[in-house]
């Protein structure tokens, strides 16, 4: 049967009967309405509010006609009330008597009836007690009694706190005067403590009500303090802000989507807002004794811890686990600036937050390096190692730099290394506000883990690297994009060194800003914490460039291994180049030998590629070509079995093969001097190796002073060389004299050019 079709047959029912379901003693409003409106259509819900709205009017005439009908009946009944009342008057004023009667008994029996019930005193010894005469103060004490249970009753306070109150004072006078004996007064006292608690227990409850709050609260705490039990009191104050506070937290729950920044806010703005409230409620009340300070402060951080675990579970376990660091920075701060606001209030809960929040923070920490590591490397495989300037919408390197000079502020970097710069930058701009966290070292720690992790990438990219062939051994993730050319992996060493050099130390500057150690308000503290970690960051930087160094060592290595070796893996500089000069009967075309020849060439393409690529860093460009000819030179003066055989070999060293050697390491030395990428190492080595073939020579019993032309002439024979390697001289233009030695040979000592090594 509808719903309609039900309120048509009750239409046909008379209105009692209609709203007999209505009285019963068992009536649910929400069963009845669940009953009836359980598959409603809108239509019918409207039905049935109009039927309702018929029965309420209704029911409101039934009832005035009932109350006319019935009027005298209402009138006699009024009357019975209150005669009624009387009668219940007349019988508490004859139990009074009656119990009045019962402490007039003899001093044993009314202590018997003090810690007695007064009915059961009553139904015990009314019989007995009838003719007893009672003091004054004994019939006050009766009344008093039942006057304080009834003020107890009607929930009275401040009377019954009055009354109280002029109990304990008789007392005093009943002691003072001796009006009732020991034994009664013991009696007394014992009686007040017992409905003093009982007081004490209705404030309590009071307290415990959702509606009892602010001034209401305060004064119930205060009553209950008064009455001599303070602990309980501040107990009590503390539990009732920490049941509003579990209230306020329900109503904030909200779906798994919506938790964030917003939630984060509300929930602490809700926690620390109420922890500040119950501070203020407690020092109004209970003042500073420190035994309430103490209180206050451990139950502070109980709250704060649980709303720490709160925010974890819902809010930074999911950030974290995601690399969400930025959200989790956000998390803090807002929980730090609602924190702060207690410590005028003498609660210091920064501690509590932090200690609770850090592991998630690190662990957020590392998924996001873990997250640009992962990044870099996938970046690096599509690399084509070109350097740009960043694309239109990337991160900008400086905020303050102009169009007009954005080229110039902009760094040119291939794609993965734009990429890596701005990740790291959101990374350290995500740890800077965690200052309080002191995470800013292992921050740069992670910065320098995630930037060794890129220089092997790029090491990778060198073709024929060693590292590349030991990473590709142990690891198939490590692919990336080869770097055929020189200009190529030129760009590479540009990546590496603009990285260690500028963008990551300024980036981490986000962490340790000079200018925030140089402003006025800072505290002296922090500015000498932050010269203290000055150091470390020295320290960092050098460790940035000990990685860059790894990248140039690989990229001289790989570049002087293509010098000395051929394809084939035969070796080009050997000692037969030398030593096969003094079996010929002709004079040698004076000239350096092939493979020098090559190292000069590859050396001016890597300066004039440097050029272009390191502007404003031109000392890394003279230190990678510095290296280059080092790495080449320290080959040859390392090589065991070239100088066996210059030594020890079937056919030693002769004089020719002195000259064309001196005449090569002259030419090493001077175009080196003139591209000033001459070091004091390198002049060093080419010394001892010079002087270590002059002592080849002199073990076959020639002086090699007497076989060995002037000083001039193997510097402008290399000069000529210099020219037409560069272009900017023919040899068929060249005069025979100046480049024959016998023109010029004497016994001169070389040395002038020994020295010229050592200078």
């Amino acid at each position: 049967m509808s719903i309609g079709d039900s309120a048509e047959l009750e239409g046909h029912l008379s209105l009692s009967d209609r709203l007999k379901v209505f009285k019963a003693s068992q009536f649910d409003p929400d069963a009845y309405l669940l009953s009836k409106c359980h598959a409603m259509t809108e239509k019918e819900i409207k039905h049935v509010c109009s039927h309702l709205l018929e029965l309420r009017k209704a029911s409101a005439e039934e009832m005035r006609k009932s109350v006319y009908a019935n009027y005298t009946a209402f009138i006699r009944t009024s009357k019975e009330i209150s005669v009624l009342e009387g009668e219940l008057l007349s019988m508490r004023n004859l139990l009074s008597t009656q119990a009045a009667l019962v402490h007039g008994l003899a001093e044993g029996i009314i202590l018997d009836s003090l810690s007695t019930g007064p009915e059961d005193s009553e139904a015990e010894d009314i019989s007995d007690v009838e003719n007893t005469k009672l003091t004054k103060t004994e019939k006050w004490f009766v009344e008093f009694l039942d006057t304080l249970e009834v003020l107890l009753t009607e929930k009275r306070v401040e009377e019954a706190m009055a009354a109280l109150a002029e109990g304990e004072q008789l007392a005093k006078e009943a002691k003072s005067k001796q009006t009732l004996s020991s034994d009664a007064l013991l009696k007394l006292k014992n009686a007040l403590s017992v409905l003093r608690q009982k007081l004490v227990d209705q404030l309590a409850e009071a307290t415990c009500q959702p509606f009892t709050h602010g001034a209401e609260l305060r004064s119930a705490v205060l009553t209950i303090k008064n009455l001599g039990d303070g602990p309980r009191a501040h107990t009590l104050l503390l539990n009732s802000h920490q049941q509003r506070l579990q209230r306020g937290m329900q109503s904030l729950r909200p779906s798994s989507t919506s938790y964030g920044g917003a939630f984060t806010s509300a929930l602490s703005q809700l926690v620390f807002s109420t922890i500040a409230q119950a501070a203020s409620d407690s020092l109004a009340v209970f003042g500073e004794e420190p035994a309430y300070s103490s209180e206050l402060v451990t139950w502070a951080i109980k709250q704060t811890e649980a709303f720490a675990l709160l925010l974890k579970r819902h809010v930074l376990a999911l950030s974290a686990a995601a690399g969400g660091l930025r959200v989790a920075t956000e998390c803090i701060q807002i929980c730090l600036g609602h924190c702060s606001l207690l410590e005028a209030r003498g609660l210091a809960l920064s501690p509590v937050l932090l200690r609770l929040f850090r592991p998630s923070v690190q662990l957020a920490f590392s998924a996001n390096l873990k997250r640009i590591e992962q990044s870099s490397a996938a970046l690096a495989a599509a690399d084509d190692w070109v350097l740009t300037y960043a694309s239109v919408g990337a991160r900008p390197f400086s905020s303050t730099s102009s169009l007009n000079n954005a080229n110039v502020s902009q760094p040119k970097l291939s794609s993965s290394a734009h990429r890596f710069n701005s990740m790291v930058q959101e990374f350290l701009e995500d740890v800077g506000p965690l200052e309080s966290l002191q995470l800013d070292g292992p921050a740069l720690e992670g910065v320098l883990q995630v930037f060794n992790s890129y220089v092997n990438l790029l090491i990778n990219a060198l073709p024929g690297s060693m590292e590349n062939e030991e990473n590709l051994e142990g690891s198939g993730s490590k692919i990336v994009r080869m770097a055929e050319n020189e200009s190529q992996q030129m760009a590479l060493l540009a990546n590496a060194s603009l990285l260690a050099d500028e963008l990551l130390p300024r980036s981490a500057m986000k962490l340790l800003p000079l200018s925030q150690s140089n402003r006025v308000d800072a505290t002296p503290k922090r500015a000498s914490d932050r010269q203290s970690r000055l150091p470390e960051q020295r320290e960092w930087k050098r460790k940035l460039q000990r990685s860059v160094d790894r990248l140039r060592d690989s990229f001289c290595r790989q570049h002087a291994l293509d010098l000395i070796f051929t394809e084939d893996g035969d070796i080009r500089l050997n000692a037969q180049i030398y030593i096969s000069l003094d079996g010929n009967s002709e004079e040698p075309e004076w000239f350096p030998s092939p493979i020098f020849q090559e190292l000069f060439l590859k050396l001016t393409r890597v300066a004039s590629i440097a050029t272009d690529m390191f502007v404003g860093r031109e000392r890394f460009a003279t230190i990678l070509l510095m290296r280059l000819t080092e790495t080449v030179i320290l080959w040859l003066s390392d090589d065991q079995s070239f100088w066996e055989q210059i030594e020890q070999g079937p056919m030693p060293l002769g004089p020719l093969g002195l000259q064309q050697f001196y005449l090569d390491m002259e030419f090493v030395i001077i175009f080196s001097s003139q591209g000033r990428y001459l070091s004091r190492n390198l002049q060093q080595v080419i010394k001892n190796i010079i002087e270590r073939a002059m002592d080849a020579v002199t073990a076959t019993g020639i002086d090699p002073y007497s076989v060995l032309p002037e000083d001039d002439w193997f510097a402008e024979v290399a000069q000529i060389a210099i020219k037409m390697l560069s272009g900017k001289a023919n040899f068929s233009s060249m005069d025979r004299d100046v480049t024959s030695p016998t023109a010029s040979i004497s016994a001169k000592s070389i040395s002038s050019v020994v020295s010229h090594g050592s200078n």
